[in-house]
């Protein structure tokens, strides 16, 4: 696996808890600002969905953060260009534009900040007191889009 392929699949208990928690959008229950990301599919044209974290860094710019690297809705969102947040009835649509390696360091390190207790453990190691030389390094197999609502 490269940095450019890099997916870690969910193992274990994570299918079930992944589909227990994929509810809670849905009911319009969020954690630590989670929303239920559709995006049509790629060849089917389906809408697609699953729960990320939306995080906003101090400026007030939306990004998305793909912590198990290249997934489906990465390789979704990156033909589509853009896609809905919904949080119950409330559905918020976005376009986004994938950020480069170089620009990914902050980012990474802020959501490492935000979310390292939920997700540390797809990061390698890492921590939000990892050195710029080492999320350089691990930038390409982390996917960042930013988004802006369309509506």
């Amino acid at each position: 696996m490269t940095a450019t392929t890099r997916y870690l699949a969910p193992s274990g208990f994570d299918p079930i808890f992944n589909r227990v928690v994929n509810l809670l959008p849905k009911l319009g229950i969020s954690i630590a600002g989670s929303r239920l990301l559709a995006v049509r599919g790629r060849k089917s044209g389906e809408w697609r969905t699953t729960m990320v974290n939306v995080m906003t860094t101090p400026n007030g710019q939306r990004y998305l953060v793909a912590p198990r690297g290249h997934t489906q809705w990465v390789r979704n969102l990156r033909v589509a260009g853009t896609g809905e947040l919904r949080l119950g009835r409330k559905t918020e649509a976005f376009t986004a534009d994938e950020i480069a390696d170089a620009g990914k360091i902050p980012l990474l390190r802020h959501y490492l900040e935000r979310w390292g207790w939920e997700v540390g453990r797809f990061f390698e190691g890492l921590s939000e007191d990892a050195t710029d030389a080492q999320l350089a390094e691990i930038a390409p197999g982390f996917p960042v889009f930013r988004i802006d609502r369309t509506r």
